[in-house]
């Protein structure tokens, strides 16, 4: 009997590794010879890196960077496909985790070291990357990114700007005479599912910014600095990118990221479902389980359980989500191809419990779950 696991995190109580790791142990407690694939997923934020890096033939290297505020952070590198893509988490260098809540200040924080965790991975023969955006600290439209790749942004007299989205109002001019040469022959995919464009009502500063930091002044000039950023890129650079569709991702490192890598902006759960090479597992497969922290209508969209429950739908394979919460309309998850949806929870708890219990919880939940599906198996 073959089984595919493919959950998501269980935020703050497990990662998407544990939580597979543990829905194998509930499964296996009931049927001990089932052939069980594990697929950690991730939509492209946090745990990225561990779902694409734990497959077979990857590994995951340490890197120290620059952290947001400019203080040294390790970030991990994800290495697959032996060796030649690199899997990259923007949030493990330049995320909103790394910045203590008092702290928080889109005007200077900088995707630097995002920039340089693609560095380590162009210095280690990688030919393709895997960008995850989630989760930033940031809103300097990939500036600083752009910076520790070699690209100069200069104000009117000259001289290098300081790092933050806030300095993005005195750009003048950019020249990328320095840019890494070795991009232009590595394609680059990034894990986006928002399409927010680079500036206005629902850009990058107005959507996000609050929760970066931003007071409302500070709001309407990152918006500001945004805006001279896109008409600085159009005028050096012949790009317009304010715009597009995710330009505004990641506090606009989505637009840095097709500017000066010519990047390409796709479904996150899709680009990690390919890049697992899911489609390969699924024929044959008898049960898929998947999970996460929260169910509810957001993870319609884009979000992990929901993207595996469509390849299972279209094998006709039935999907069950576990969940540590269930809120919303069920028939919308079942329309996407989950059969059915279960809390773990057997009864009311608070956050901390829920988080303290939900190992065993999972598990326990995972177990009886078998038992109804085998019963049901067994009289058909």
């Amino acid at each position: 009997m073959k089984i595919i696991v493919a959950p998501d995190k269980f935020k703050g109580s497990m990662s998407a590794a544990e939580a597979a790791d543990l829905i194998e142990e509930g499964i296996k407690s009931v049927i001990p010879d089932a052939l069980i694939y594990k697929f950690p997923l991730s939509d492209g934020g946090e745990g990225l890196v561990e779902s694409l890096a734990t497959k077979p033939g990857g590994t995951k290297k340490t890197i120290p960077v620059t952290g947001p505020l400019g203080k040294p952070v390790k970030a991990g590198l994800g290495l697959i496909d032996g060796g030649k893509t690199g899997v990259i988490e923007m949030a493990a260098a330049s995320g909103l985790a790394l910045v203590p809540e008092k702290n928080r200040d889109p005007c200077r924080t900088t995707t630097y070291g995002t920039g340089e965790l693609i560095l380590a991975a162009l210095d280690r023969g990688c030919e393709k990357l895997i960008i995850g955006i989630g989760g930033s600290a940031t809103n300097d439209g990939g500036a600083g990114m752009a910076r520790a790749l070699g690209v100069r942004f200069l104000d009117r007299e000259g001289q290098p700007l300081d790092e933050g989205g806030g300095a993005l109002q005195h750009l003048e001019k950019i020249d990328i005479s320095r840019l890494d040469p070795r991009l232009e022959k590595v394609e680059v995919l990034v894990a986006c599912d928002v399409d927010n464009p680079l500036t206005g009502p629902r850009g990058a500063s107005h959507v996000y910014g609050p929760q970066k930091g931003a007071s409302a002044a500070m709001v309407k000039e990152l918006d500001r600095a945004l805006v001279n950023y896109a008409r600085v890129i159009k005028k050096d650079l012949e790009l317009e990118v304010g715009d597009v569709p995710g330009a505004g991702a990641a506090g606009g490192l989505g637009a840095g990221l097709i500017t000066f890598l010519g990047a390409e902006l796709l479904s996150g759960i899709n680009l990690v479902l390919d890049a697992l090479k899911i489609e390969d597992y699924l024929p044959g497969c008898s049960l898929l389980i998947t999970g996460e922290g929260k169910l509810d209508t957001q993870s319609a969209y884009g979000k992990a359980p929901v993207g595996i429950a469509r390849k299972a739908k279209a094998h006709q394979i039935p999907a069950v989500a576990l969940s540590g919460q269930l809120e919303g309309n069920l028939e919308i998850f079942h329309r996407e191809g989950i059969t059915a949806c279960f809390a773990i929870a057997s009864g009311p708890l608070t956050l901390e419990e829920s988080i303290q219990k939900g190992p065993d919880l999972l598990k326990i939940k995972t177990a009886e779950l078998i038992r109804i599906w085998t019963a049901a198996r067994s009289v058909e």
